[in-house]
This record gives structure tokens, sequence and C-alpha cells, in this order.
């Protein structure tokens, strides 16, 4: 027996992994967070399967329904939305499976910032304008954010932003930011990145709260950088015809002949 830890994607149902999409199939229990992951991934699961939607279950509770499907000898997918390494609150349920003794794995899933990225078209690292990607949020009722874990600690760097779960506060995004990036910087708010009622609001820090509709909630994601509205930006070495490398050796003298190390 084993719980399959797996996320799900952002939403839009192709954007499930094919290991995640094998393993919902293979377990007869699933649990899953119901606020956010859309019910057509439940068509995976096999028939008779137990399904249980988690979203109203404490922890307690979750760890009951693995515990007794653990008991059974029944496989478990556990599903969450976007990819389980960033606020997936796996870690605490896999603290209480180690000290249970029940065995795990974990199989990624597309993250929303991804996602959102996809939307716009946009590469988040471009050569002389940013090639860092800070994923982050601001403090909720949930989970406060560390000390020194602040906007504008990583504003400091110039690197493009993903912030998660802060739409509800965006006014102090934007005044948090703006001394940092300026107020022309561009913003991109994703909202719902993946599924059918997607809505993409693009401005500057200057005018990006005008934009805002009461309906782009929680599910939204905002992009902050020069990245997304950069055109004058230099090419990568990469690709550059006199770039000596490993799978395409340059020159008389190149560092990796006949493309060996």
């Amino acid at each position: 027996m084993t719980v399959h830890f797996i996320g799900v994607g952002p939403g839009a149902p192709d954007l499930l992994t094919l290991r995640g999409r094998d393993l919902i199939a293979a377990s007869p229990v699933c649990l899953y967070a119901g606020s956010l992951v859309p019910p057509v991934v439940l068509a995976h699961c096999p028939e008779g399967a137990w399904i249980v939607n988690t979203a109203p279950l404490s922890l307690d509770e979750i760890i009951a329904e693995i515990t007794a499907a653990h008991a059974a000898g029944q496989d478990v997918a556990r599903l969450h939305s976007g990819d389980l390494s960033v606020w997936s609150a796996m870690g605490e349920q896999l603290r209480r499976l180690r000290a249970l003794a029940i065995p795990f794995d974990v199989t990624p899933g597309v993250p929303a910032f991804a996602a959102a990225a996809a939307t716009l078209a946009t590469e988040l690292t471009l050569p002389g304008v940013a090639q860092s990607v800070v994923l982050t949020r601001t403090s909720g009722r949930a989970t406060p954010m560390p000390g020194g874990e602040t906007l504008a600690a990583f504003a400091v760097t110039g690197a493009t932003l993903a912030i998660h779960l802060s739409i509800h506060v965006l006014s102090k995004v934007v005044e948090e930011l703006t001394p940092h990036y300026g107020a022309d910087c561009p913003v991109a708010v994703v909202w719902r990145a993946s599924w059918p009622d997607e809505r993409v609001l693009r401005g500057s820090l200057a005018t990006i709260e005008a934009q805002m509709a009461a309906e782009i909630d929680r599910t939204a994601l905002i992009l902050v950088g020069r990245t997304l509205a950069a055109e004058g930006f230099a090419e990568s070495r990469l690709y550059a015809g006199d770039y000596d490398r490993r799978y395409r050796p340059v020159g008389s003298e190149p560092r990796f002949p006949e493309g060996r190390e």
C-alpha cells in the first residue's frame, strides 16, 4: 500500500502528467482538495473508488482516511492542485505518515506560475533583464511570512516575482514594490490559469489596481517584473554561431572536441 501524493496541475485536465493519471486510475481510494482540484480529474478514478473531498476535513480527519486505507491495504491517490512543492500542506501530511510508518511517494505537477507564464507567452528570465524568479506570497490568516521574507526584500534583487495568494491585498503589493521596480514596471494578473474561464489583466504597478474586477479572487497569480514586456533584451549566447559548446564545437581548438567532454 502506498499513498501517492499527486500534483494535478493548475486546472486544465490535460496538464495532468501521465504518471499522475495512471496512479489515480490504479488507486481504489482518492482524496482530493475539492476547493481547487477540477472535478474532471476524478474521471480517472477506477470504477467503485472511494472518493473523498478533503476541503471540509481537518488534518486529523484526512490522516484517519489514509490510515483506514492503509489498514485495508488500499493505495491512495492524494490530489493537490498545481505542484506539491509549494503551498500544498503536503509537508505536514508526510510528517504524520512517517510517524505512522505509512509509505508514500510524490508525483510533481505543473505549477500555477508556469501555467500563467504560458498563457502570457512570456519567458520569465531574459538575458540582461532578470535571471531569477521568486515564488512568494504575503502573510495570511493560515500562514504568516517569516520576518526576512518581505516583498521589499525580494524586490531589491530585481527578479521577476510570482506572487501567490495575495490578490486580496493587491494595493499593499503595489505599495511595497513601486519604490523598487518603479511605477511603470509591467504587471500581469492571471486568474484561474488554464481553466476555461481564465482571465488575464496586463498593466503596470501604476495601473493594475484600476483594472481589477470583483470576481478575480484568491486563485489569481500576480506577476511583476521587466521581463513581462521586455523587447530590447540581448540574445542568449547559447545559440550564438560563435559560441563553443559541447554539442557544437567551434574554432580550431574547441573545448569539447567532437562533442565529447
